[in-house]
């Protein structure tokens, strides 16, 4: 499926629609390049989600975790940032495969391409194009809305 969004609002409109269909347990890999619209989505998404938390990139500190009261009965979101990685072999530190794995929650990782080997056929994938302005393409996979 793929989604143009004119602006923000519009994203942001995608993200609460993605937000209802998704479930604990799931894991959203975010593609895209710098600027693309990643972390503006996930920023839309746990809010969707009923969390009431400051979402910023996770490049540096690599993973961060949202908690607390939300709409969907969920334990918490990884929010995971593969940006610095560079050899598959780093991952390693993360324990990926246990936080994938978490049932009672939802992992999104952004530049997950080193990560792909830990993903299962059901994992959600999104692509992210940035059309200019506040204009994005996104295509999504894996997901029906």
């Amino acid at each position: 499926m793929e989604v143009t969004t004119q602006n923000t609002k519009e994203t942001n409109k995608l993200a609460s629609k993605v937000a209802e269909k998704i479930k604990a347990g799931d894991v959203l890999a975010l593609y895209g390049d710098l600027g693309s619209g990643k972390t503006t989505f996930v920023r839309f998404l746990v809010s969707a989600l009923g969390f009431d938390a400051r979402v910023q990139s996770p490049t540096f500190v690599i993973i961060r975790k949202y908690q607390g009261n939300n709409k969907v009965g969920l334990k918490g979101v990884n929010h995971l940032d593969l940006f610095r990685f560079q050899f598959k072999e780093e991952l390693e530190t993360l324990d990926l495969s246990g936080v994938l794995k978490e049932k009672d929650e939802i992992s999104i990782i952004e530049w997950p391409e080193l990560a792909e080997d830990y993903f299962d056929k059901d994992t959600i994938k999104l692509y992210f194009e940035d059309l200019g302005g506040d204009k994005r393409k996104i295509t999504i996979e894996n997901l029906e809305l």
